[in-house]
């Protein structure tokens, strides 16, 4: 069972797609449900693991933290938030987050506007030939490509030793 009706999923029904080995993204409604408004999508993250620094130069992202804690960097500053927090990143802040729980976590994440499925069907068959954080030369142009800019490595390549 996907589809409840015609605008309604069930809790495993969506665009599955992949980040790193170990973690999906299913998104719920893309920029081509929503004319190029919106995407919104569930994250399954594992521990120790998030994006790297990066900022955004024409969308906006939202984290709606389901379960675990979580690093949050934003402008510089770090923040741990708990299940439940909330945390917008506006366009133009460099940002990253990290789950720092001993166990997978989810996260509702929302850009807008859309079309970040767009950028995960390329970066996924990337950022799986790599053992650890990929080359920043090879994943910067994606990037680029996407209008995000990469700033930096991951919060746990930053915290290692920590």
């Amino acid at each position: 069972m996907g589809k409840v009706g015609k605008n309604i999923l069930t809790q495993d029904h969506g665009l599955l797609l992949h980040s790193v080995p170990g973690e999906d993204l299913l998104f719920k409604v893309t920029g081509e449900d929503t004319d190029g408004a919106l995407d919104y999508f569930v994250l399954d993250i594992l521990p120790r693991s998030g994006p790297p620094l990066h900022l955004h130069h024409k969308q906006h992202e939202t984290l709606h933290f389901l379960s675990g804690k979580f690093l949050v960097h934003i402008d510089g500053e770090e923040t741990e938030c708990d299940t439940g927090a909330f945390v917008h990143f506006p366009i133009g802040c460099t940002h990253a987050f990290m789950n720092i729980s001993d166990a997978p976590a989810k996260v509702i994440l929302t850009f807008t506007p859309g079309h970040t499925d767009l950028f995960f069907e390329e970066f996924s068959p990337i950022i799986r030939g790599f053992d650890g954080p990929p080359d920043p030369a090879i994943i910067a142009p994606l990037f680029a490509k996407h209008n995000w800019e990469l700033k930096g490595p991951p919060l746990a390549k930053l915290h290692e030793g920590h």
